[in-house]
Formats: structure tokens, sequence, C-alpha cells
């Protein structure tokens, strides 16, 4: 992708990112890890895939507007079709198992085990993406978020089985998302940003209302101006805006250097999670959030010279 069109400048050949990058994936990274306490919200109220279904179908119209307002490629050829239904398919598991889990366990349980994400795609990228590479220092800062992940499971066993079972469906749900992202960059330099956004969250969209139909017991509970929020949080700020920014960065700066700031989002994700939802502030889960940080620490080199 153009310098133009993404705003940002690539660091040729290295996969690093210059200040404004590093920045804007930052506050993305922020955005998404709030977005599980706006998911427990909502769910209180909803239904597990009546709110996915909601969610992404206002995210579909949203980005399919903004496309067309702006002039956007969203033409597929005939081997793109497919691609975009597999890429919707894996969308569709990945999400059905985090709103899963999530309606198991907590909010800062859900962002923290997210952080075996950048793992998962180091190793994925190393092996299927034959341009991106991992270095003994990022890989040790890897280690490092995943070993806090870990230390959360001390906390885990303290709670109920369902708490236990929503953290192991959640890190299913990792696990799909890390093959979500490979798939995605392996592809990516065939479409534009505007068309992998949308294509993936309007194939899942009417599969969650199926699914609604089939698994939810109460689509409806009830809605009142806190589930309202939530969903517009959920829909235009995440599922709209940050989807489309994730994908602009992924495509120019790789997943194996995106993926390492995720790292970044238990912080909103716990705080938010205390502040708003009563959950407990735990030693393993204080342990945790240390590890992590000093994970990301290691795992980010210093931003090199552009060129």
């Amino acid at each position: 992708m153009k310098e133009q069109e993404t705003g940002f400048a690539a660091a040729v050949d290295t996969g690093e990112m210059d200040l404004r990058a590093s920045l804007y994936t930052v506050f993305l990274c922020i955005l998404f890890g709030a977005n599980a306490v706006a998911i427990k919200i909502s769910l209180a109220g909803l239904g597990i895939f009546t709110t996915a279904g909601i969610r992404f179908s206002i995210a579909a119209v949203v980005i399919l507007s903004w496309a067309l307002l702006t002039g956007k490629p969203l033409r597929l050829n005939h081997r793109q079709v497919w691609q975009m239904a597999i890429l919707g398919l894996i969308f569709f598991v990945q999400l059905s198992l985090f709103y899963i889990g999530l309606s198991k366990t907590t909010a800062s349980h859900g962002t923290l085990i997210s952080n075996i994400l950048p793992f998962v795609v180091l190793i994925l990228a190393h092996y299927f993406i034959k341009e991106e590479h991992f270095s003994t220092r990022k890989l040790g800062g890897l280690v490092l978020g995943f070993a806090g992940m870990v230390i959360l499971f001390g906390d885990t066993f303290k709670f109920d089985e369902s708490i236990l079972l929503g953290d192991v469906i959640v890190m299913l749900a990792v696990l799909t998302w890390g093959g979500n992202a490979i798939y995605t960059k392996r592809i990516i330099k065939d479409y534009h940003p505007s068309q992998v956004t949308l294509y993936p969250v309007a194939v899942s969209a009417p599969l969650f209302f199926i699914g609604a139909l089939l698994w939810d017991p109460e689509i409806f509970r009830f809605v009142d101006i806190s589930i309202i929020a939530a969903m517009a949080y959920q829909s235009l700020i995440t599922a709209s805006f940050g989807l489309i920014g994730w994908t602009m960065l992924i495509k120019e700066y790789g997943a194996t250097t995106l993926h390492s700031y995720i790292f970044i989002m238990p912080f909103s994700g716990v705080f938010l999670g205390i502040v708003m939802l009563g959950e407990p502030l735990t030693v393993n889960l204080v342990l945790s959030m240390t590890m992590v940080t000093v994970g990301l620490v290691v795992a980010n080199k210093p931003v090199k010279r552009l060129v």
C-alpha cells in the first residue's frame, strides 16, 4: 500500500514502525482492550450470538457506506470471493468462541488471555510467511508476555469451574485469531483494506443471527442505555473504525510486528473491568500485568531510522 493511502511512512524491509504508526497502533490496542468490557455489558441483556450479529451487521453497513462514499474498491474476482468466504467463516468461529468464553469468564481474564496471540502469530508467521522472521529478543519478549498469561491461571483455579471453562474457550478463540491473522497476511497484498475488512464482517453477520435462533436461550432479556452504548462502542468504534485501521497497519508492517503491540490491550480491559464491572484486583492479576509490560518492552526494538 502506498504511503499516501495509509498516512504512515513505512520502514523499508525491516517491519519497523515510525513513531506515528506506533502511537496509532497503541491507540487501537487500547480501544480493542476496552471492547471486552463493552461485550460483557451487552451480554447482560442480549444473547451471545444476538450481540455479535447486531454488532457486525451495524459494522458492515458503516464500512460499506464509508467505502462507497470514499470511492474505495469493493469488486472481487472469482478467486477473491472464495477467499473472503473462507475468511468470513474463520471470523465467525473466532468471534463465536470469544463471545461464548467471555460470557463465562471476566473481562480482565479475557483481555489478558489474548496475550497468547502475539506468540501464536509469531510462530505461525515464521513458518507460513517467508518474509517474516523472529529475533531472539522478540521471541524472549513474547514468551515473557505468555508467561504472564500463565500466571493468570493461578487466579482461575480459585474461582468456579465456569471461569476455567470460559478461559479455555477464550484461548481457543485466540488460537483461531492467530490463524486468521496469518491467512489475512498471506492474501492481503491482492486486496484493498476496505475489501478485507468489509467482506468477512458481512459474511459472518447472518451466521451470527442463525446462531442466535439456534443457540441463544434468550435473544433479548432487556435493553437499557448502558447496553445501547456498549453496542454502539463495539459496532462503530472497534468493529468499524478499529478493524479498518488494524487491517491497514497489518498490510503495511506485517503480522509479527503489529501483534507485538497486543500486550497493551490488557491495560484498558483490566482497568475498565475493575472500575466498571467491579472485577477483583488480585496478586496474580498484578503479576500478570507486570509480565506483559516487561514483555512489551523487550519485544519491541527501538525504531530504526527510516529510509
